[in-house]
């Protein structure tokens, strides 16, 4: 069944939430503190350079996809704070019954264990309450970050996808991790990838 949207998942001070209004000159300023850090990781259009689209086409997008079902975008906030996204799309239903993860979060607070967190949280809800078989995450090799948090998890690496993406300006060879349901041991709500992470990664201080 599509997403209810707007989507709000929480996991203590770790907050996924949709984009707002309210939130242009925060997550503004995140993107700009964040270019060097994020470019050569960013899809970008082999035919033309598109200029990067407004706050207010932003939410319009993510509200339209949202409703859909067709695409999740949400904003990943730390003790209130934007700190990065987290991503499902496209997501596909009927015989493939999948989505396609991305995330990308704060250099200052890179480390600390966010992004697992907030790809496990969505990754749970994608197969509890969405009803998907299977997500994946294609990641440019040299992004050794992005590779620790789908190791983290436990996706399975599916192989290498030569020229698979364009980025930074050529079409990038990725390498492609999966997760199915059924690889998950899950509790009474269907759920298993963040406690998992939780166990193996977190100690009693909450720590990662």
């Amino acid at each position: 069944m599509p997403p209810v949207w707007p989507l709000v998942l929480s996991d203590a001070e770790l907050t996924l939430r949709p984009l707002r209004r309210r939130d242009r000159r925060a997550f503004e300023t995140l993107l700009v503190r964040n270019r060097e850090w994020l470019s050569p990781w960013d899809a970008t259009d082999p035919e033309r350079r598109r200029p990067r689209p407004t706050h207010a086409e932003l939410l319009r997008w993510s509200e339209r996809e949202g409703r859909a079902g067709r695409h999740l975008s949400l904003l990943l906030c730390a003790d209130g704070r934007p700190t990065g996204q987290v991503s499902a799309g496209p997501i596909l239903y009927g015989a493939q019954s999948s989505a396609t993860i991305g995330y990308w979060i704060d250099h200052a607070r890179a480390g600390r264990g966010y992004a697992p967190r907030g790809v496990a949280l969505l990754v749970d809800h994608l197969f509890a309450e969405v009803g998907l078989h299977r997500v994946e995450i294609n990641i440019r090799p040299e992004n050794e970050a992005s590779l620790r948090v789908a190791r983290k998890l436990h996706l399975r690496e599916e192989g290498l996808r030569e020229r698979f993406i364009h980025v930074d300006g050529a079409f990038r060879d990725h390498l492609s991790f999966a997760l199915t349901a059924d690889e998950v041991e899950t509790d009474e709500r269907g759920r298993g990838v963040l406690a998992r992470y939780r166990r193996e990664h977190m100690g009693a201080t909450g720590a990662s």
